[in-house]
């Protein structure tokens, strides 16, 4: 048996439950054509390098398969027909797999390794985008007071020119007062 690996690009606004059913079609097409699925590793949305059918990001899904080689194209045919898949590739990454329980074995680990990386990756995600929201508050927060200081400080500035307008007169008229005491 032959090792195979397809990277599919699928549309980003398909939900997690959708992403779902396609798995289980890609599976059921697994096993119809006779192939044995290894690893099934949704490695989330990303932004395209270019733009595909009118879309700028797509959800980057890898499935690695083992098969005799001649269900390639019929697999190929089969994905193309899929409406949610925007693009995908399939690469030969073994031209010859002995022993296939053992390479089933060290698959199943590995799916297991990568799905507890995705969990982390996704809480520190979480954790993150908790801290930009919380940041973004707090920023708010300081604006709106800034924006309350500016305003008092407006209101209070017509109090202080009528202030500063009452003592400037006042001189004058001491000046006043005095000249006349001069005067006599």
């Amino acid at each position: 048996m032959r090792e195979y690996e397809s990277t599919l690009i699928i549309q980003p606004e398909i939900s997690d439950e959708g992403v779902g059913a396609l798995q289980e079609r890609l599976d059921g097409i697994l096993e119809g054509f006779g192939a044995i699925r290894l690893i099934y590793d949704d490695l989330g949305k990303r932004r395209l390098a270019y733009e595909i059918q009118n879309f700028q990001k797509g959800r980057y899904v890898m499935l690695r398969f083992l098969d005799e080689g001649s269900n390639i194209k019929a697999l190929e045919r089969a994905l193309g027909l899929e409406d949610s898949i925007i693009r995908f590739l399939t690469v030969q990454v073994d031209d010859a797999v002995e022993d296939v329980a053992a390479r089933q074995a060290e698959a199943a680990e590995e799916e297991r390794i990568r799905a507890e990386k995705a969990a982390e990756r996704a809480a520190r995600e979480a954790e993150e985008a908790e801290r930009q929201k919380l940041e973004e508050a707090e920023r708010q927060k300081a604006e709106a007071e800034e924006a309350e200081k500016r305003a008092a400080d407006a209101d209070a500035e017509p109090e202080a020119a009528a202030d500063d307008e009452d003592e400037s007169t006042e001189p004058v008229a001491a000046e006043a007062a005095s000249a006349e005491e001069v005067a006599r």
